[in-house]
């Protein structure tokens, strides 16, 4: 039941995003995100729901087969996270900064953002002046924009 919610909300969200015409990349959208891991987790506990009530072998070693490999997939990111940590460090720091320059872009980007600083208290990827990156943010004489040399409310002060 779960996950055909999921699949409803990402089907809806994808819909109302298309609608507006903000067309983001199909890779990093969440309502794609939504519906991916809804139709997956529908299609595995379909197997196991099924394979049990009918007591089908098969249906119940697809469903063994696919809770080993995420549980594999799982662990074998939490190792390579951890031995990797600096260079993983790197890359969320990219990709933070990169979601920076994007803030006003992509309304989902901006309250992903927004409830990631609230929850965590933070601002930015490492400090404020990462804002700076922003073309709303910057603090240039040229920049136009009044929200010029500050930072979004979500901010810790």
């Amino acid at each position: 039941m779960i996950s055909m919610v999921m699949v409803a909300v990402g089907v809806y969200a994808r819909l109302l995003k298309h609608a507006e015409a903000a067309m983001a990349c199909l890779a990093v959208d969440p309502a794609i995100l939504l519906i991916v891991v809804g139709v997956l987790t529908f299609l595995i506990t379909f197997c196991g729901c099924v394979g049990s009530l009918r007591e089908n072998i098969c249906l119940l070693q697809v469903f063994s087969v696919c809770l080993t490999i995420i549980f594999l997939l799982q662990l074998a990111v939490g190792v390579l996270g951890f031995v990797f940590s600096d260079e993983a460090r790197g890359k969320v720091s990219e990709i933070i900064n990169g979601a920076i320059v994007h803030y006003r872009d992509d309304l989902d980007l901006q309250n992903l953002i927004d409830f990631g600083q609230k929850e965590f208290s933070c601002c930015g990827g490492v400090s404020y002046k990462d804002w700076s990156q922003n073309m709303y943010f910057n603090c240039t004489a040229t920049n136009p924009s009044r929200e010029r040399c500050a930072v979004p409310f979500s901010c810790c002060l």
